[in-house]
């Protein structure tokens, strides 16, 4: 559809944030002027308290309303892709953004340099609390922030090496130029949300068509893909190289404050479990009595027992699946449907996929795609996930301590996706219902734990291959994706060639080790699921801890307090047993006469 056919109730209300263009126009001009505004009272000077909360105070100002214009100028952005007014405002702000980083790029170096007494006394003095815990990250990071100078220089470059994702979302959404395939005895326009429709719920040629057809795009596109994705991880080693890290993963940690103990147990894990998966897979090849290829990974093995449900009682049963989070969690979910927070369907140029975004100074937006699948279901409950720990830290953090990392990012969504399938396998009798939901959990652990983990040791291996003073090409590329793909998935199904190619499809490689964080949250999810379902209350409550926490400190930490320790391997174990388990239970139930 185009958007102007879409119903109003179905697109986010944007004008919430600003009525009119003119409004939105007055906010930019105002940032204008904060940002061209001279330094000199601050320059020099913050190992003075007053002139250094001051200086907070004007920068939390001017990064608020940053964060406010270019919250609405991306959403704009991705209501359709091909109107330049708006690319052209997104690339308005990104510029501002890099001239603010320039023009406070001294402060991390004055900051550093003080005395570590003065350091000290800052992060003691009760007046500093919202800026504590990025003092203390400061004072660790010392060794890793350059002159006032070099830091500038920085800063100015981020603007130019900032592009290479926003030229992969124009490869990916305006150029692709899908063809049209049948699809249920009709010739319908590829899309990237029918892709899914037909993997999911095709006949085994559809799917065959679909994937081939699909993939020949990105193999049309492999060349320049290729260029964006190497200029991307050319762009992780210098800033890497420049601020005298080891590795691109190092400095991905680092930023984040999260242990390598974490990646590596999470690495570990999931290869000690690829026998599961490999049975998994060989079982799921059984079942369907068909040389199994990668476009039959989604074909349901339980036939005619998915949820196909408009998106008014799709939202509905997501509110009746997260009741074990209490009134005032089902509150805020229909607080968020009734003031449309939620831009529902797929329209001609809107951007695929789904996200939730937000500003301190607006509630949560969330972007679906929504299609009648059970996949779109749970993503619903996913992204809705986000939405409310994003209103819940901002209602109970300043704005300084509001932003949780990437890393807590996706522990809260995946948890709603967990809960809502422990509360529709518990309220069916139907046997075949049953069946569908331990093969759709298993697809999610599939899914989140060892495909995003699989994404996460390509990263890892790309980068390697390039700090080791290699290049990458689509030849290597796609040879490093097909091995891991092998491995993860074993024997039990045909890996086609066009696999090779996946990695050039995927958008979140170009916020580098941003993936693994899928898997370390649903590691923690099923964790914070089991307690909450198991203790109730105790454990509802260290929850909604953990949901009102934000950023004030280290993410590990924050998630100690949900009674979750990533520094240990008992989380990983769990999760990798609780897969396990699933599969001996969907053994049973599918022996059973």
């Amino acid at each position: 559809m185009e958007r102007k056919d879409i119903s109003t109730a179905y697109k986010w209300d944007l004008e919430a944030i600003y009525p009119t263009e003119e409004a939105w126009q007055a906010d930019y001009k105002k940032l204008e002027d904060l940002v061209s505004a001279p330094v000199e009272a601050y320059k020099g000077k913050l190992g003075d308290k007053a002139t250094l909360l001051a200086y907070f105070k004007e920068s939390a100002q001017v990064e608020r309303l940053l964060e406010k214009l270019y919250m609405y100028a991306h959403m704009r952005h991705d209501e359709d892709v091909r109107v330049a007014k708006n690319t052209s405002a997104v690339s308005m702000l990104m510029s501002l953004a890099a001239k603010l980083s320039a023009k406070y790029a001294f402060v991390e170096p004055e900051l550093t340099a003080l005395p570590e007494e003065t350091l000290q006394a800052f992060i003691a003095d009760p007046d500093f609390a919202a800026q504590e815990y990025m003092l203390r990250r400061t004072a660790a990071g010392k060794a890793h922030v350059l002159s006032s100078e070099e830091e500038k220089l920085l800063a100015l470059a981020s603007d130019v090496l900032g592009g290479f994702r926003n030229v992969f979302t124009m490869l990916d959404n305006a150029n692709l130029n899908l063809p049209k395939a049948m699809l249920g005895g009709e010739e319908v326009q590829m899309s990237h949300g029918l892709y899914g429709v037909a993997l999911h719920s095709g006949t085994a040629e559809e799917r065959k068509v679909w994937f081939e057809k699909y993939y020949q795009a990105y193999i049309n596109l492999i060349d320049a893909i290729t260029q964006t994705y190497y200029g991307n991880v050319k762009k992780d080693i210098f800033y890497s190289t420049a601020r005298k890290y080891n590795s691109c993963l190092e400095r991905a940690l680092s930023n984040e404050d999260v242990q390598p103990v974490v990646y590596n147990n999470l690495i570990e894990a999931v290869h000690n479990a690829f026998p599961v998966m490999h049975e998994y897979m060989s079982l799921r090849q059984e079942i369907l009595g068909i040389e199994q290829h990668m476009y039959d990974i989604y074909a349901p093995l339980v036939e005619d027992a998915e949820i196909k449900l408009p998106f008014d009682e799709a939202y509905e049963l997501v509110i009746e699946g997260l009741a074990p989070l209490g009134k005032g969690y089902e509150a805020l979910l229909r607080k968020a449907k009734e003031e449309r927070w939620i831009d529902v369907y797929e329209n001609e140029g809107k951007r695929s996929g789904a996200y939730s975004t937000g500003s301190y100074d607006t509630h949560p937006y969330v972007l679906l795609n929504y299609q009648e699948t059970t996949n779109d279901i749970f993503t619903i409950a996913h992204e809705m996930g986000h939405a409310i720990h994003t209103y819940q830290s901002s209602d109970e953090q300043v704005y300084e301590k509001s932003s949780y990392t990437i890393f807590l990012a996706e522990i809260a969504s995946t948890a709603n996706e967990v809960l809502l399938l422990k509360h529709l396998y518990k309220k069916t009798n139907d046997k075949k219902l049953k069946k569908y939901l331990l093969t759709y959990y298993m697809d999610m652990i599939r899914a989140t734990m060892f495909r995003q983990t699989q994404f996460a040791e390509f990263e890892q291996k790309a980068h390697a291959l390039v700090e080791s003073g290699q290049p990458l090409t689509k030849d290597n590329l796609c040879q490093l994706y097909y091995d891991l793909n092998k491995a993860y998935y074993g024997e039990g199904i045909v890996h086609d060639e066009q696999i090779a190619y996946e990695w050039a499809r995927i958008p979140h490689f170009y916020t580098s080790f941003y993936v693994y964080k899928y898997a370390t949250g649903i590691i923690s999810a099923i964790s914070i699921v089991r307690s909450i379902l198991e203790e109730g209350e105790p454990a509802l409550q260290r929850y909604f801890k953990f949901l009102r926490s934000g950023g004030k400190t280290d993410p590990v930490s924050i998630l100690k307090e949900a009674g979750v320790d990533l520094t240990t391997k008992a989380p990983f174990e769990a999760a990798m047993q609780e897969f396990k388990d699933t599969l001996e239970e969907f053994k049973k139930l599918t022996e059973e006469k």
